[in-house]
């Protein structure tokens, strides 16, 4: 049916040489669009969204519509390289491949043998969420080496571990069937920039009779158009949650069968929210107690009803309690009862792909080598010592622009006794405090085996294009760096359809009757799933229900139900430092970049205008500011230059700055992370930085209004 259809594409082509092959989009996002490559001649000519996967539905966000762009940038690096310069000079010179594994093997025995194999530290996320190229032979690799572990916190793991100790796993309801829903929140994310594939479901949910209802500091374009926007302040969802329990209990709009059977700790859940009068949830969060109370009761009477929840709400020091807040409501409801309700933030556990196999932590020395947090890496290349990290295996990431606190991160990378590796597809900002950089494939280059965190669909990317210049997969990057380093075991001879299998074969019944055939020759096979999976319980907690109070909390030393903390940078939680920076800064996700992916497009640049902050009119009056002027922002960890925009996008004390821009196309060379925190959330060591009170002033202009990069910022590091 597939190959048909693709002829039929084929057939229609203009040009009769142009050949259609599918793909799979790797980046971080929701959508995971599947994909149709138009070639010709070798060369990938077009992309387009492909009609078959009925949740992508043929089209593609406005990042990958050209993503033939970002697989030919001038940009691209295409060999091995080798700094010739000082540390962030730029200056490189080609060499081969040879010279690159001898080199960095020599470097990594010469640094174990000194400081031991903790002194090397591999630093990677989802530059792609591929399973082979997120997580697999590079995990063999570094755990036979002996490598300091890196705990992968930035974007995920506070919600994670919060919806792992309410609900044991993290699931939720099909989107296809939310367009029954008579309810949609939408409570912290921008859906038409980041996940614009859920938009249409909403819309046709809407025809249909739903409600949408946007829970978020930001007024985007979405929020706008919701039948009900909430704007609470940013951190405060926990307390909303408290006060609209209080209203569920104390009306009795519960489901008193679906918590007898299904729930556990509820006693002492009653308890917390008695505590909790709408009148001081909307003292705190700046909701008004009768929208308190209205949200609750809308909840309550509209079935199904769906929570579709975003990542950025666990990016405070209060995280992890948040999405848990959250995600206790439709138990004490009912709502898990229907198809297309409950709480969906991911899908991952839908899956259940043998990460054991795929990443051999069996391979790791005992004990365990010690494990620095991701969001830490400034404090790590700066203050650790015991061994100090003196060799950075960069992949998959652009830390130099997306880890907090990127002064001290760019300190760290400046460290001459620093040797630091870089596989990257363009030249990123890290780049530039490379010794060694190496050439990776695009996505259009290799295979992979692609999985949504939003929708249900698990697919096959096979190569559309040969490998340009001399670049070459992660998972081929770490078998070469195994063989150099004289790694023996047989796992480093596993090809990347063997690691397919692999992952495959982990008796999950999520994935029970997909093979590597089927998806060789189907592309795209819809995981196992029951429409309403938790209609009868099922959770995977320890007592198998949800878990309003929580023992392994409480051992672990939190709360074991719920309590409002507020973020640690607050007009509650710090008012002394509120007074010196009283704008709560938050930097979601901008239209045009995925993090720090495409930012250097011309044309996505093109489309975002600049870097921006969007103030409320009040706070820019107070300042005497007008849309066009530029303003530095600052607070003690730094300060940035953007452009203002006047507008009802928040409250007043509230201000919101799309990224994340390349620090090299910022107006004084540093990125928006120079402002961040590396303070880890309450839950699972997340990132926080929405948790971020900054001051803003009126500065000079850069050269050229409106902000328009010059031609050297364009330019390729090393030209």
């Amino acid at each position: 049916m597939a190959g048909a259809k693709i002829a039929r594409l084929e057939s229609r082509a203009k040009d009769p040489d142009i050949v259609v092959k599918k793909a799979v989009c790797p980046h971080d996002c929701w959508d995971t669009c599947s994909m149709l490559v138009h070639v010709k001649e070798g060369r990938a000519v077009r992309v387009m969204g492909d009609p078959d996967n009925p949740v992508t539905r043929g089209y593609l966000c406005v990042k990958t519509n050209h993503y033939e762009e970002r697989v030919y940038s001038p940009d691209r690096v295409l060999y091995p390289m080798r700094r010739t310069g000082p540390k962030g000079s730029g200056q490189f010179e080609r060499i081969s491949w040879e010279a690159a594994l001898t080199e960095i093997a020599d470097r990594f025995r010469q640094i174990s043998a000194e400081h031991g194999p903790e002194a090397i530290l591999p630093y990677s996320y989802a530059g792609t969420i591929g399973v082979l190229h997120y997580g697999s032979m590079d995990r063999r690799f570094f755990h036979t080496l002996g490598a300091s572990r890196l705990g992968r916190t930035i974007c995920s793991s506070a919600g994670s571990q919060a919806i792992t100790s309410v609900m044991g796993t993290r699931m939720g309801p099909d989107p296809e069937d939310m367009v029954n829903a008579k309810l949609i929140v939408v409570w912290g994310l921008n859906v038409i920039s980041s996940n614009t594939h859920q938009w249409p479901l909403i819309q046709e949910a809407r025809r249909r009779g739903a409600k949408l209802v946007v829970i978020d500091p930001y007024r985007y374009k979405g929020a706008r158009e919701a039948d009900w926007h909430i704007s609470p302040r940013p951190g405060t969802d926990t307390a909303f949650v408290l006060g609209v329990m209080n209203v569920l209990v104390s009306e009795d709009l519960l489901d008193h069968d679906y918590i007898e059977k299904h729930t556990t700790g509820f006693d002492k859940l009653v308890q917390k929210v008695a505590q909790w009068p709408v009148e001081r949830a909307a003292a705190v969060t700046g909701i008004p107690a009768e929208e308190i109370r209205k949200f609750a009761q809308l909840w309550h009477e509209s079935r199904p009803a769906v929570l579709r929840v975003g990542y950025g709400l666990q990016r405070h020091t209060n995280g992890g309690t948040i999405i848990r807040a959250i995600c206790m409501l439709p138990a004490l409801t009912g709502h898990w009862r229907d198809a297309g309700g409950g709480f969906l933030l991911s899908q991952s556990s839908a899956y259940g792909f043998n990460s054991f196999s795929l990443e051999r932590p069996d391979l790791m020395p005992s004990p365990a080598p010690r494990e620095i947090n991701m969001i830490e890496l400034g404090k790590a290349l700066t203050e650790v010592n015991d061994p100090p990290v003196k060799a950075l295996f960069v992949y998959n990431s652009n830390p130099a622009d997306v880890a907090p606190n990127q002064s001290k991160v760019h300190a760290g990378l400046s460290r001459e006794d620093l040797f630091t590796v870089v596989h990257e597809q363009l030249f990123t900002d890290t780049c530039k405090w490379a010794d060694i950089i190496l050439p990776a494939t695009t996505q259009l280059e290799h295979l992979d085996l692609m999985y949504s965190y939003w929708h249900l669909y698990l697919q096959l990317n096979e190569p559309a294009i040969a490998p340009m210049g001399e670049a070459i997969p992660n998972t081929e990057l770490f078998r070469r760096l195994a063989a150099a380093m004289g790694f023996s075991d047989p796992c480093f001879r596993d090809t990347d359809e063997d690691l397919v299998r692999q992952a495959l074969a982990s008796g999950s019944p999520g994935l029970e009757g997909i093979t590597l055939e089927r998806l060789q020759s189907e592309h795209m096979i819809k995981v196992n799933r029951a429409p309403a999976p938790f209609a009868d319980g099922g959770f995977r907690t320890a007592s198998g229900k949800v878990e309003f109070y929580s023992d392994t909390l409480a051992r672990a030393g939190l709360d074991p139900v719920l309590e409002y903390v507020p973020p640690a940078e607050s007009i509650d939680g710090s008012p002394e430092l509120a007074k010196k920076y009283p704008i709560h800064l938050v930097t979601p996700a901008a239209h045009h970049f995925l993090n720090t992916t495409f930012a250097n497009q011309p044309r996505m640049i093109k489309g975002e205008g600049a870097p921006t902050i969007y103030l409320n009119p009040a706070d820019a009056k107070a300042r005497g500011l007008v849309s066009g002027d530029w303003v530095r922002v600052f607070n003690d960890r730094g300060s940035v230059r953007l452009q203002v925009q006047v507008g009802d996008w928040s409250l007043a004390g509230v201000a919101i700055s799309p990224s994340i821009w390349w620090s090299r196309f910022m107006p004084d060379g540093v990125g928006i992370n120079v402002l961040t925190a590396d303070t880890p959330a309450d839950f699972g060591g997340g990132a926080t930085f929405h948790t971020n009170l900054v001051q803003v002033a009126k500065a000079e202009a850069p050269e050229g209004t409106p902000w328009v990069p010059t031609p050297e910022r364009y330019a390729l590091i090393g030209d």
